[in-house]
């Protein structure tokens, strides 16, 4: 049977043990150096803490090093694969090609979806190279993971919640462009988020100050069964700088959608044990702006996000009524002290405040200012439900059947989980008989089933065998405690980690030359593409490279699309104009200047510096 997994980020390890718990199957965690975040690096110490956690519930431990090295460092980072490897990780997130020529050791190679997968060709070429599995880029649709499914064979993770990048990831040069800090190398300034004017060819500002390439987030929840189908077998959450509630919400919230279409489709999940929380998920109320499917089903749904680049939260309602300090929502939504709200003011500028107090539907915030009737509010920041959270984290535990059966004068004491593992312990006695075999048989079974403080959650308790004896809770106690001793035990020696050695390979790229877009940096990586055919190679932007007049960005996002002027997909405009445009146009945020074209064949937008 076809295993599911749910894959979830991890900051440091108390957060990767905070996603196990909230049912993740898989998480991935930053190493200490060439991480795409740069700012989420973690000691091999603490990544080997967390793989020991996460053996007992079989979820697999992935490490990101997904940026591009130079020469001088790739002996570093074949040393820092060697330490990760003995740590017990199971597997790395690469995007340098230059990596697949080092001597490492055993461990299955994923590749990233900075490596710009979009094609069943590239797909396949990758496959044949060795990776184990291919991290689809976050454009594609159904139709066209489906054809990558149908020309491949390995396994394929997919993003299904959490930030956007703008342009196709592992293809953005805007950052290095501006100022010299890489995607690519883990310290993308976030240009996109950015306001910036829109100009057109004869300088006329059309629109002044707005975040134009600032996309909502993803949510595809409602895509779940569907992407199953097309032949995703992963599901990516993203957000390895997010806190451990924002990770015990999401996590929980796709580990109860993921399970229903598991059921639905007789599937079963890749990890072990069961994950129970205090409080209904809803990703709504974590740090969010906003939320688009992106393109998952061919016609956009409008992910942009032009006014704010920042969280506003789930939707609330409209203002009814305003008083000189208080505002009535229209719709029964309780809102409590120390809330956060925000609102859109009549310049479309999002402001924010706090709730003070509330009185019989009256919302006292601490300032007033651009709240009138009409105005749409939302929830930045939900006091009460963050509570609960709190209160209430998830717990996994993996069901157990306990049996004691009596032997003798004594009895053996066995637990079968619910991956088949079994363990036992025999206690030699003697033991008086009970003087009644009914309360006895009671008392042995309420002793076995406390499984508290331990990863296994009793699911029956079987007493057998004649005359039961009088067993003193203590014996009984720590003979189970010695039960479930073994039963880790013997879980971690049948969870034998599978090793993966990389061959050498010479089949075809399908591209004969590559531009800085290739993103070769080291002679590893050169070397790697000559073996397969590449017959003219560009260095990377990140060598130093002179971008001017050069493409920085290809996105599927399309700013003519949001302005209603798209002849493909057309849509009421998001932005009016000052204007009509004349010619060509502009990003410009008073230091660079970018140029917009439109190749409406491929239905993307590119942005030149």
């Amino acid at each position: 049977m076809q295993q599911i997994e749910l894959l979830a980020p991890a900051r440091d390890a108390d957060t990767g043990i905070a996603a196990i718990d909230a049912g993740a199957d898989a998480v991935y965690i930053g190493g200490p150096r060439f991480g795409a975040r740069a700012q989420a690096s973690v000691t091999v110490a603490e990544i080997a803490r967390l793989v020991a956690y996460a053996r007992l519930f079989r979820v697999r431990t992935y490490v990101t090093l997904n940026t591009l090295l130079k020469d001088a460092e790739l002996d570093d980072a074949r040393t820092l694969i060697r330490e990760l490897w003995q740590a017990g990780v199971d597997a790395l997130i690469i995007q340098d090609m230059g990596l697949l020529e080092l001597d490492l050791p055993p461990i299955p190679l994923f590749a990233s979806t900075q490596c710009h997968i979009t094609t069943p060709e590239k797909a396949l070429f990758l496959e044949k190279t060795g990776f184990r599995r291919l991290i689809l880029a976050r454009e594609l649709t159904l139709s066209q993971i489906a054809a990558i499914r149908a020309a491949t064979t390995v396994a394929l993770e997919c993003f299904v919640h959490g930030a956007l990048c703008v342009c196709y990831s592992g293809q953005c040069y805007m950052s290095v462009a501006a100022g010299g800090r890489s995607g690519n190398r883990g310290d993308c300034a976030q240009p996109c988020r950015l306001p910036y004017d829109l100009l057109d060819e004869t300088g006329t500002v059309l629109a002044a100050g707005l975040h134009w390439l600032s996309l909502k987030d993803m949510n595809r929840t409602a895509g779940i069964g569907d992407l199953l189908a097309a032949g995703v077998s992963s599901f990516k959450i993203e957000g390895r700088l997010k806190d451990t509630a924002y990770i015990r919400n999401v996590v929980s919230h796709y580990r109860q959608t993921i399970d229903r279409e598991l059921a639905a489709h007789g599937l079963r999940k890749s990890s072990s044990g069961n994950s129970q929380t205090g409080v209904t998920p809803d990703p709504a109320k974590s740090f969010n702006r906003g939320f688009t499917s992106y393109f998952l089903r061919d016609v956009p749904d409008q992910p942009e996000s032009p006014f704010t680049q920042k969280a506003t939260g789930e939707e609330i309602g409209r203002v009814a009524s305003t008083g000189k300090d208080f505002f009535m929502l229209a719709r029964d939504v309780t809102l409590a002290p120390g809330d956060g709200v925000c609102f859109f003011d009549a310049d479309q500028r999002l402001q924010g405040t706090r709730i003070n107090r509330v009185e019989q539907g009256r919302c006292y915030p601490e300032a007033m200012q651009g709240i009138c009737p009409g105005v749409t509010f939302f929830r930045n920041r939900d006091t009460a439900f963050e509570k609960v959270l709190a209160a209430s984290p998830p717990s996994r535990r993996i069901g157990v059947a306990l049996a004691l059966q009596v032997v003798d004068k004594g009895f053996r004491l066995t637990a079968t989980d619910a991956d088949g593992i079994a363990a036992a312990v025999h206690e030699d006695g003697p033991f008086e008989p009970a003087r009644n075999p009914d309360q006895a048989v009671a008392h042995l079974a309420a002793q076995l089933g406390k499984t508290g403080g331990t990863p296994y959650q009793a699911t029956a308790v079987a007493v057998s065998g004649d005359a039961p004896p009088f067993v003193p809770a203590s014996v009984i106690n720590a003979a189970r405690r010695l039960l479930l001793e073994r039963l880790t035990a013997a879980r971690l020696e049948h969870d034998v980690r599978p090793g993966a050695p990389l061959q050498p390979t010479d089949h075809p790229y399908p591209q004969a030359t590559l531009t800085f877009e290739g993103n070769v940096l080291n002679d590893r990586a050169r070397a790697f593409y000559q073996r397969h055919g590449v017959q003219a190679i560009e260095p990377a932007a990140e060598s130093g490279l002179d971008l001017k007049g050069r493409r920085v960005m290809t996105s599927r996002h399309c700013i003519r699309r949001m302005l209603g002027l798209c002849p493909v997909h057309p849509q009421e405009p998001l932005v009016t104009l000052k204007a009509p445009p004349q010619g060509l146009l502009y990003l410009d945020d008073g230091r660079h200047r970018y140029r917009l074209e439109f190749a409406c064949d491929r239905c993307e937008m590119d942005v030149y510096q």
